[in-house]
């Protein structure tokens, strides 16, 4: 019975044996190998004696198949996959790791955890190649372009009422600002564009999708079409106010850096808030404060230019002015207007058939007249008109003359004299 030994080699250790090899039969000298090989005499020498001693073996390096002695310790590592189990279950090895050296200061890498997972069957955290996309270079200046969308989630997982992310970020260094509100609509994009402001300044450009919130679906009317005018939504109108472009997403692959934000923030910040225990909107909005801090103090990378593109952020009362709902109602003759099921009384004495009612975020109502503030008052109750009598209106029946009447009578003479006269 023959037996064979296999040795598995690398490519690295085949090299090198070819090159020895041809050293022993002295087709090449030892400088000359070394140069191939990228090593110096003395270590040529060392690899010729070995192989000239222990043949091809020899060249195979002499770790190999032992346990390395930096390996992780048994018990450490049964430590680290057992609160894992019990508490990380769902958590991807990067975000795992993070929460074992804060929590509970095991410090491991992420690669290491991803292939213990995978060595005990647990494939869905392996890495998945991305499809090819076409690469777009990133702004150079940090507020000249930011862009701004919605996800909707079950962010408190089922803990507490459904709700939406508005998110907002930077281009040119991926600098996030977030809230949740209830719904994506016009009051939380211009709520949440209102404390972006307040915070950062007032950017040059915003990049958003087809949602009827940031872009209006209503058809142009024909006076609209004939002076050219494109119908906008509130936001887009508050935009255009504050001087802000707005550029408009065909597809969510180009707006890939918020989509990404999103992917990142439905793994991260959902058990970020599970750990933390919430499950109101306000809670939520207190936690984000601090956990953007940290986000960004990681994830923010340096721009290409260095100036901050942001202007100044309006007034408080200019921007409240022009960050709300803004409606053109009639004013009728006894100085009246009807808005949103209500009737209200204008006191000012204005000649105008049109007034502007803003619907601010902080739930007030204001009236204007060509930036003229009106004063009013609502009406509690509509007047209510006297109901009049109805008055029952008898069918008129058409009255049949007797034969005696003289309208019966017959005006023409008899046949017998229009014949007598005919033939005379």
């Amino acid at each position: 019975m023959v037996r064979e030994d296999r040795v598995t080699m690398s490519g690295k250790e085949l090299r090198r044996v070819h090159v020895i090899r041809q050293v022993l039969e002295h087709r090449l000298t030892q400088k000359e190998a070394g140069m191939l090989l990228g090593l110096t005499d003395r270590q040529i020498r060392r690899l010729r004696r070995r192989m000239e001693q222990e043949g091809e073996h020899g060249l195979v390096h002499r770790a190999r198949g032992r346990p390395s002695n930096r390996r992780i310790p048994e018990g450490r590592k049964a430590k680290i996959l057992q609160l894992y189990e019990t508490r990380y279950g769902d958590f991807g090895p990067t975000l795992a790791i993070e929460k074992l050296t804060e929590r509970h200061r095991l410090t491991l890498s992420d690669e290491t955890l991803r292939r213990w997972l995978q060595e005990r069957g647990i494939e869905h955290f392996a890495r998945r190649k991305r499809p090819h996309r076409a690469w777009r270079e990133r702004k150079a200046h940090v507020g000249e372009l930011v862009q701004l969308d919605g996800s909707h989630h079950d962010w408190f997982e089922g803990r507490g009422p459904q709700c939406v992310l508005l998110a907002y970020i930077d281009d040119a260094s991926s600098r996030v600002f977030a809230r949740f509100y209830d719904y994506e609509g016009t009051i939380p994009a211009m709520d949440s564009f209102g404390h972006y402001l307040r915070q950062y300044g007032l950017p040059l450009a915003i990049y958003t999708d087809k949602h009827t919130t940031y872009q209006s679906s209503a058809e142009p009317t024909i006076e609209e079409q004939l002076a050219g005018v494109v119908p906008v939504s509130q936001f887009g109108r508050a935009l255009h106010e504050l001087g802000v472009e707005r550029i408009t997403a065909h597809s969510p692959q180009a707006k890939g850096r918020v989509e990404r934000l999103f992917k990142t923030f439905q793994d991260r910040l959902v058990k970020e808030l599970r750990l933390a225990r919430i499950a109101t909107l306000a809670a939520a909005n207190r936690f984000l404060d601090d956990y953007l801090s940290r986000y960004n103090r990681r994830f923010t990378v340096p721009p290409a230019q260095r100036t901050d593109l942001h202007r100044p952020c309006p007034a408080r009362g200019a921007l409240d002015r022009i960050l709300c709902i803004k409606t053109t109602r009639v004013l009728r003759r006894d100085w009246t207007v009807a808005h949103n099921g209500r009737l209200y009384q204008v006191h000012t004495n204005v000649r105008a058939r049109q007034v502007v009612i803003e619907d601010r975020l902080d739930g007030t109502l204001r009236m204007t007249h060509r930036g003229h503030v009106l004063t009013y008052h609502p009406i509690a109750e509509r007047p209510i008109r006297p109901v009049e009598p109805r008055t029952v209106s008898h069918r008129h029946r058409p009255v049949k003359q007797a034969r005696t009447h003289p309208w019966r009578k017959r005006v023409l003479p008899p046949r017998e004299l229009l014949a007598a006269a005919g033939s005379t």
